[in-house]
Order: structure tokens, then C-alpha cells, then sequence
């Protein structure tokens, strides 16, 4: 039954993004009215065979530290991302002109026919928003494989922070001193495309807790690691995400001359959180090692008890031993003892004899 479960949900949230990428690449054939495109739709092609190769190869369908599912989602939606961001800066052009085949089929249909006669921004900034509440119910449906509930509630609370904050470096395309620039709008969509590769990794299983009874029981080595699950999270939320971002922001405001209210507040709220992120960062660190000096120390007592124990042991043995020997050397005297005594006796005897 949980087996069955597993390919439901599976299959439940693979079609959820094979629909959505499905959706994104149709409006970048109807932007740029070239069938060519639909080659995007090969990362969505090929969920099939990625969830074949999972639920064979994996215990709990679903693997433990990457997802490929999410990844061959992303490769079919950045790309479309990316045409339509670039199409809308270079011809700004209206429905009317941008509409292509698609878009007429599409038309004569009631439901949507007021999302087709949507203009060209709002397309995008819908396509956009959409894909990360994809992203979010798409983790949440899928199945949990080794996660815990706790771990997956975390990991979700997580994306749709991450999500919020993918989401705002859009706006600094919208204002007016780079909503014409190239520079700008190509290193903005770089940083988007490299902040999305965090939904592929799945940074939520945590260390054991190492109490005093089993940290004695057991070797140090086997608990030693270089950092912890957290803080292999932490730098990567910095180095893909909060450290480009701050960077883009400067470079916006020294650079291009971008000030306002809302990047002034933004560049301040990255600063802090890479602050407070390096903090949580040595904060941890900090503790692990103490712990794994804790863990050297219990190691170390277990090894001058075992060598205690085994001097004890020797000891022992050498009393058991030497209390044998003299036992067999008493032995031996005592019948040398008796011997003489006997032969002692024989010769009074015959003295006797003798005597008249």
C-alpha cells in the first residue's frame, strides 16, 4: 500500500511540472512564432524516464540528497525564462504582433481567452510567480523518501522563503535606469538561474545527536566530519543566493545609479542576513567542535580503561603464576625432607645393630 502510495504521488507531482513547463515553453513557441523551440519541452520529456530509474533504483522512491525531478524541471523552465525576459526587452512588442498560431487556436477557446489577451510582461511575471509555488507544491507532493515530516515541513517553509526572495531581483529590471540595459538584465537572469539551483538539493538530514553514553561506547573517528548538514545549507543559501544578490545590489546602486526606497531596503536586509548567516554559520561550527573535543576525550578514557583493564589481567596472571611455582618448589622440599629423615633413621638403626 505505501508502495502504491509512493508511484501516486509521484506521478502526481511529475505531471504537475511536466504541465506547468509545458504551458512555459507553449508561450515562448507563441512569442517568438518558431516551432523550433518546442526542443525546449526534453528536460519535461524525459520525468518518464527519471521516474522509471527512481522507483527501481531507490528504497522509498525518491532520492536522499538530490532530486533529478526537480532539476530536469528547471532545465526546461530557465531557458524558457530567459527567451521570454530577452524577448521583452528587445521588442516590446504588443499581443496583436506577438501572438502567433497558438495563441489564435487558443483563443476561440471561452476559459482563455482573458489570459490570452494578457500583454507580454504580465505573461512573464505570471510564468515566474507561478513556477516557484510549482516548485513548493511539487516538493510537497512528491514522496518524502528518507525526510521526516519535521524535515520536509522545514525544507518546504524554506523554498517559499527562498522563493519570496528569487522573486524580488525581477523588480530591479522594472526600473528606469537598467530597464533598457543588457548588461544589467543578462547578470540579473544569470543570479536567478544560479539562485534556483538550491531546489535540487535537499539539505535537511541531520546529524544524530550524540549523547554521553553513546559517545564513550563508541570511537570518536566514526562521529568526525569536517561540517555539518546546516552549515553546508547555510553556505549554500550565501553562495547562491544572499552573497550574488548583495553583490547585484551594490553593483545597481555605486554603479548604475539605482536609488530608491526599495533598493535601499533590500540591499540593507541582504547585508544583515549574510551577517546573520555567518554567525549561525561559526555559532555551529563552534559547537561541533566541541562536541567532537568531547568525543576525544571519551575516546581517550575508553583507551586508558581498556589499558588498565589489560595491565590488571597481566598482573593477575603473574601472582596466579608465581603462586604455582612455589607451591612445586615446596613440594620438592618437602620430599627432599622426608628422604633424608628416612635415611637418617636407616643409619641409627644400624648403629644400634652393631652395639654389643
Amino acid at each position: 500500500m505505501c508502495y502504491l502510495l509512493n508511484i501516486l504521488l509521484a506521478l502526481l507531482s511529475r505531471f504537475l511540472f511536466a504541465a506547468h513547463g509545458v504551458v512555459t515553453v507553449w508561450r515562448v513557441v507563441a512569442v517568438k512564432d518558431e516551432p523550433l523551440y518546442w526542443l525546449l519541452l526534453t528536460g519535461v520529456a524525459l520525468l518518464g524516464v527519471e521516474m522509471a530509474v527512481t522507483l527501481k533504483c531507490t528504497r522509498n522512491a525518491e532520492w536522499k540528497w538530490f532530486s533529478p525531478m526537480v532539476f530536469l524541471y528547471l532545465s526546461t523552465v530557465i531557458p524558457s525564462i530567459w527567451f521570454l525576459e530577452l524577448s521583452l526587452l528587445q521588442s516590446k512588442l504588443p499581443v496583436n504582433n506577438s501572438s502567433g498560431p497558438e495563441l489564435h487556436l487558443l483563443a476561440h477557446i471561452p476559459i482563455t481567452a482573458d489570459i490570452v489577451e494578457l500583454d507580454p510582461e504580465n505573461w512573464v511575471a505570471g510564468l515566474e510567480q507561478t513556477m516557484l509555488i510549482v516548485l513548493v507544491l511539487g516538493r510537497w507532493l512528491m514522496p518524502k523518501g528518507d525526510m521526516s515530516r519535521d524535515q520536509l515541513s522545514q525544507l518546504l517553509m524554506v523554498y517559499v522563503g527562498l522563493g519570496a526572495d528569487i522573486l524580488d531581483i525581477f523588480d530591479t529590471f522594472r526600473e528606469p535606469e537598467v530597464k533598457t540595459n543588457w548588461a544589467v538584465v543578462i547578470i540579473g537572469l544569470s543570479i536567478f538561474s544560479w539562485a534556483l539551483m538550491q531546489f535540487p538539493l535537499v539539505l535537511t538530514q541531520t546529524r544524530p545527536s550524540n549523547s554521553s553514553h553513546l559517545c564513550c561506547s563508541a570511537s570518536p573517528s566514526s562521529f568526525v566530519s569536517c561540517c555539518s548538514s546546516e552549515v553546508w545549507s547555510l553556505l549554500l543559501t550565501v553562495g547562491l543566493q544572499d552573497g550574488p544578490f548583495l553583490l547585484f545590489r551594490l553593483y545597481l546602486m555605486m554603479q548604475e545609479q539605482v536609488l530608491n526606497q526599495l533598493m535601499i531596503f533590500f540591499t540593507c536586509k541582504n547585508i544583515l542576513i549574510v551577517l546573520l548567516e555567518l554567525y549561525r554559520i561559526f555559532v555551529v561550527q563552534c559547537k561541533q567542535e566541541v562536541e567532537e573535543s568531547g568525543l576525544e576525550r571519551c575516546g581517550a578514557r575508553v583507551l586508558r580503561c581498556a589499558s588498565q583493564r589489560d595491565s590488571k589481567e597481566e598482573e593477575e596472571e603473574t601472582e596466579t603464576g608465581g603462586e604455582e611455582c612455589c607451591g612445586e618448589q615446596s613440594c620438592h622440599t618437602d620430599t627432599g625432607g622426608g628422604t633424608e629423615r628416612q635415611g637418617d633413621q636407616r643409619c641409627v638403626g644400624r648403629e644400634r645393630l652393631k652395639m654389643p
